[in-house]
């Protein structure tokens, strides 16, 4: 998603652009993900990410309705809040401490989400039952979600519609930099630039010591489920069960640090479809129809790292574990700063080099 989003970005800008993709059996976390686009979890520790999530989720309306009407394909995009369900007083009191931190974080910017009652979550979904086990939520009305394939569907086209050019099937090798030019080398040939972006996922770390940055990420699997399609019932997004556009519920949100094994396992699979059910009893007479496994990709401290090479400059890194939630920052803003070389504000805050501050 990360090098899609810029790579439409840059392409939409008018800057000629050629995206190098990999093989169909990579592994691939925009092909796998849950689809949200998320504000009230993310950037503990990094107050800058926390405002970044925010922003980019203001700007997701008119870059989703931008997407489908140069492409004419409908991302079925929601912007109307979304909540964590939270399932026992435990799980209540533990993400008031969350969001207590959160707020404090944040100062004057303001942490906008709060704890609400399991009436007040019922009163959201007048079409299904909620479960006497949910004794309440956390609540954020800048959160929404997208269907996921729909959206690198239409990212690739407008990308292509707007003059970019594309080859899969084109894993980078390494990288070689010679008299200011890039040179990406691959089984289809070699590929010279000016300026080279490296947002390869799991692929990055090696090739971004080519070119003297640091990408520390680790993989973490997580398992999504999905239902047969069935009437409307869920409005808005929840973490860890929402309702796509075309009917079928989603099951997920595990968190497996197994390497990069992206399989699927019963008691997991178990755990995510019995928490659903609690949540919503009605769906324990739903079909399940499809599971699958995804390997996030993860910075040390889950936020983004947005870099230009000090050794070599033109040559980028951008990689996080959000790219759906990135994705309408990321086209708009990120591929800015590496066309013009227009920074955002604070953006020195995601380099890599904050996981190297010396304790004192």
């Amino acid at each position: 998603m990360f090098g899609a989003a810029i790579a439409y970005g840059l392409s939409r800008a008018g800057v000629d652009t050629l995206m190098l993709d990999g093989h169909d059996n990579n592994l691939r976390a925009a092909r796998g993900n849950f689809g949200l686009v998320w504000v009230q979890s993310k950037g503990k520790g990094l107050q800058r990410y926390a405002d970044w999530s925010r922003e980019s989720a203001r700007l997701w309306s008119g870059f989703a309705a931008e997407l489908t009407d140069i492409t004419g394909v409908s991302i079925a995009h929601r912007n109307d809040g979304g909540m964590m369900l939270l399932l026992g007083d435990e799980e209540v009191e533990k993400r008031k401490i969350e969001i207590a931190e959160m707020s404090k974080q944040s100062g004057a910017t303001g942490y906008d989400c709060e704890i609400i009652t399991h009436a007040d979550i019922q009163a959201y979904f007048p079409d299904i039952k909620l479960g006497k086990a949910v004794t309440g939520a956390s609540f954020c009305p800048h959160d929404g979600d997208v269907n996921p394939l729909k959206l690198l569907r239409a990212m690739h086209s407008g990308f292509v519609n707007s003059g970019g050019r594309y080859k899969s099937r084109c894993t980078v090798n390494n990288i070689d930099h010679a008299n200011g030019v890039f040179t990406a080398n691959t089984q289809q040939g070699q590929f010279s630039a000016p300026k080279i972006i490296l947002a390869a996922g799991h692929g990055i770390s090696h090739l971004a010591e080519s070119v003297g940055i640091d990408a520390p990420i680790r993989p973490q699997r997580g398992q999504v489920l999905i239902t047969e399609r069935i009437q409307q019932a869920l409005p808005i997004p929840l973490n860890g069960v929402r309702q796509t556009d075309e009917g079928g519920f989603q099951f997920g949100s595990s968190e497996e640090d197994i390497g990069f094994d992206d399989g699927t396992s019963l008691d997991v699979v178990q755990n995510i479809a019995s928490r659903a059910v609690q949540s919503f009893p009605q769906l324990s007479t739903v079909r399940l129809v499809r599971n699958w496994g995804c390997v996030r990709v993860l910075t040390p401290d889950k936020c983004a790292i947005y870099e230009e090479s000090i050794s070599h400059p033109g040559a980028y890194v951008a990689t996080s574990h959000s790219g759906v939630t990135l994705a309408a920052i990321n086209a708009r803003l990120v591929s800015k700063w590496i066309a013009t070389g227009e920074q955002p504000t604070d953006f020195n805050h995601f380099s890599a080099s904050r996981f190297h501050v010396q304790a004192t």
